[in-house]
Parts: C-alpha cells; sequence; structure tokens
C-alpha cells in the first residue's frame, strides 16, 4: 500500500474508533489501543499533541486532563489510569472500580501537559483549576515519594516508569506493581523489604522539574510573580541534586540510584527524559547535550539502532536478554517516536528527526498489510510487533512524519460525539 492510502485509513480509524466514549463517561477520550482498555496518564501527551495539530481536537485533551483531576484524590495523588468497565479486557486489570493508584506512571509532566492545554484554550478558570490540581500533585509527590531525604522523587515499583520488562528494573522486588493476594496496593506504599527501592530514578525526577517549571509559568499567568519565583528556585534545586547524584561523568550518563547509593549502570532511554522535559538548557549545557548526544544517542552501538529509539542501548548487557514485543529494555517504541516532538526539533536536531520520522513511515507502510500500527518496531530488523495495534502514538507519530515530510495530506478531520 501507499503512504497516502496508509494514512487516509489510519486517520479514519484515529477518529472514528480510537475517539469514544467510556461505558457510563458521555464525554469523547482518544483512547490507546483496545488493548489497554482505559486511558493512562502516560498517555496524556496522545490527546495533547493531536490537538497541537489539529485545533478542532482541542476538546480531547481538555477532557482528558479533566478526567485526571476528577479522580484526584484529597491527598494530590492523581490516578496512573482510568478503565473503560465496557472494555472486553477491563477485567484482566483486577481493578473493579476502574480507577487505578497502584503506581505513579506520569512519565511525562503532567502540569506540563495541562499547562500546553491552557496556551491552547486560554481560559482562566481551567488555568487556576490546573494550577491547584498541580500544587497538590507535586505535595504528594514530597510526601509520599521523597522518603529518603534527598529532595528527589523515588521509584517503588517497576510500573512507576512505565518501562516494563527493562534491565532497569532489574532486582526489584515489584518489577509490577506491589500487590497482596492479587490485590494492587496504594503507590505510597514502599513494598517492604525491597533489596534495592525506594530509587532515585532519572526519569521520574525530570517529570518533576518539568512540573515546578509549569508551576512557576501558571503561576506567572495568574499574576503571582512571587510563587513563580519559588517554583523556579525549586525547580533549579532538583536539578541541581539529579546532576549531583545521578550523573557519572566518566561514562558521560545519567543512572539511577538504589537505596544504598549505588548507581544503577544500565542504558536505559531515561536518558531522553533529560531532554524531552527540558532539564538540560540549550545555552548552559551546551556542552554536555553534545556530549550525551553524540557518545550515546548517536552512536551506533548504542541508540542509533537501524530502527531508533530502542528502550535501551543495544551494547548494554541486558538488550539481549529483555527481548518482547513489550519490552522496554529492548523495543524501539511508538510512544518514544511521539515524544521526540517535545525535544528534538528545540534542541537543533532536525535532520536528525527528519530521518527517524522517514524510517518509522518507511517501516509502518511497508508491513501495514499485516501489522497494524502495533505500538513498537524490532530496532534491529524494524518489523513491527503486532502487540495493541491500532495504537494511538504510533498512529499520531506516522501521521505527524507524513505530514512534516511532505509526503501526502491526512485530509480535514472530523469531530465525533458520544
Amino acid at each position: 500500500m501507499t503512504v497516502h492510502e496508509v494514512s487516509s485509513i489510519v486517520k479514519e480509524h484515529l477518529d472514528t474508533i480510537n475517539i469514544g466514549c467510556f461505558q457510563g463517561f458521555d464525554r469523547p477520550l482518544l483512547l490507546i489501543s483496545n488493548h489497554y482498555p482505559g486511558v493512562w496518564l502516560e498517555h496524556v501527551y496522545d490527546s495533547v499533541f493531536y490537538a497541537l495539530q489539529d485545533r478542532t481536537k482541542l476538546y480531547l485533551a481538555e477532557n482528558t486532563v479533566n478526567l485526571f483531576i476528577s479522580y484526584q484524590k484529597e491527598d494530590g495523588q492523581l490516578p496512573c489510569f482510568i478503565l473503560d468497565k465496557g472494555n472486553a479486557n477491563f477485567k484482566s486489570y483486577r481493578c473493579p472500580e476502574g480507577v487505578g493508584y497502584a503506581q505513579t506512571q506520569e512519565v511525562v509532566s503532567f502540569a506540563k501537559l495541562c499547562m500546553m492545554v491552557y496556551r491552547m484554550n486560554e481560559d482562566k478558570q481551567f488555568l487556576q483549576k490546573i494550577y491547584d490540581a498541580s500544587k497538590r500533585w507535586a505535595d504528594w509527590l514530597k510526601a509520599k515519594r521523597m522518603t529518603r531525604g534527598e529532595g528527589l522523587v523515588e521509584m517503588f515499583v517497576g510500573y512507576d516508569t512505565g518501562h516494563d520488562n527493562s534491565g532497569r528494573l532489574d532486582g526489584l522486588s515489584c518489577i509490577g506493581n506491589f500487590q497482596i493476594d492479587g490485590v494492587m496496593q496504594n503507590a505510597a506504599i514502599l513494598p517492604p523489604g525491597d533489596p534495592v527501592a525506594p530509587v532515585i530514578a532519572v526519569d521520574m525526577n525530570c517529570n518533576f522539574f518539568a512540573t515546578l517549571i509549569a508551576l512557576s509559568d501558571m503561576a506567572k499567568e495568574l499574576g503571582r510573580e512571587a510563587e513563580a519565583a519559588d517554583w523556579r528556585k525549586q525547580a533549579a534545586e532538583v536539578k541541581k541534586k539529579l546532576i549531583a547524584l545521578c550523573f557519572n561523568e566518566e561514562d558521560c550518563y545519567f543512572y539511577d540510584v538504589d537505596k544504598n547509593g549505588n548507581q544503577r549502570k544500565y542504558l536505559s532511554c531515561t536518558i531522553f527524559h533529560l531532554f524531552m522535559e527540558g532539564v538540560l538548557d540549550p545555552q548552559e549545557d551546551a556542552r554536555l547535550i553534545s556530549a550525551l548526544y553524540r557518545r550515546h544517542i548517536s552512536n551506533p552501538e548504542e541508540f542509533a539502532a537501524p530502527y531508533p529509539y530502542p528502550s535501551m542501548a543495544m551494547n548494554d548487557p541486558s538488550f539481549e536478554t529483555h527481548k518482547g514485543p513489550n519490552s522496554w529494555g529492548y523495543m524501539s517504541f511508538g510512544l518514544t517516536a511521539l515524544r521526540a516532538t517535545l525535544w528534538m526539533d528545540q534542541y537543533g536536531y532536525k535532520k536528525e528527526f527528519d530521518h527517524l520520522c522517514r524510517i518509522w513511515v518507511d517501516v509502518l507502510t511497508k508491513y501495514f498489510d499485516e501489522r497494524k500500527m502495533g505500538q513498537g518496531i524490532d530496532p534491529i530488523t524494524g518489523v513491527p510487533t503486532k502487540l495493541s495495534e491500532w495504537y494511538s502514538s504510533t498512529m499520531l507519530f506516522y501521521l505527524y512524519a507524513v505530514n512534516r515530510l511532505g509526503l501526502n495530506s491526512a485530509g480535514a478531520a472530523k469531530e465525533k460525539g458520544c
């Protein structure tokens, strides 16, 4: 099939199948896929990104943000997912209430995404709402996920990072979430006796940094200059501590740090979060940015795979032992490709981003007849996985890449009601 034909089919599927309403809800959302029965906190960027590309889809971003805030607990905890009870896969999650709090799984700063929505709708009431919600979320992380006194956010369980089946989770007692007799426990609970957790996680602190910056931006918009300055000061402290604890100068890499103070030397895709969340300043950190990109991201032995970007560097010892269709220790994921829209152009890697777009368009088009927009591709062979076909992040990136490269027009969008 041609790129024109595939993009037309993908756009139609995205707008007519992936946009829909949960059982018992009357506001449409951008759903991940039939395989994942609901919306996840780490996928909020999907709806925000779609709105950025097509302002007629702003309602999806607003509905998604408002949905997560509506289920925020009084202590500030945000849900990690909200399930569609009408989906055939709902029961497999063993969450009868349909709202999960067993891990954080933010991955992209929720506050930053909220601010991106505000910049589109310019609704001052919405701004106040997201400011209050983001403050409560930051307070929850400080109260529940900074148990070591380092002033940095900690990973308790593997699903906190969204990096299922990654080598970076080796040694954790709960590589998923913490359960007792099959019942998921609240993410505020540290699994007892864990040999490595709580772990200072690089990506989670990049998220937290971006949250503090977003809070500063929100406060400034609200005319609260003193609060804005304080949030910026807090963000600077997080960055300083993150570099001091997690950066390994010899390796020129940022590593997670276990509860004993040991750096966990996995060459994980967490390195991208330093760019995604704007932790590294293009001017102040220019030398570090250049070194990280040259030594790791553009290194053909590490992340510059034939089909980038793998979720673990190819020369990491854990790479070959964590193969699988949903392995964040091996596969190149549509989520990673879509999140590249948050950083590659902004840091001056436009040509490299074009190259990434070209590779994904070529391989997804080539295999479309047999593999319909699954959640990732093999970084070595380029064969897409069949896992979670019609995956929202992959479809969004495909359509974006096609348009960016000038290969096809995606056509006019039509809003779907319920």
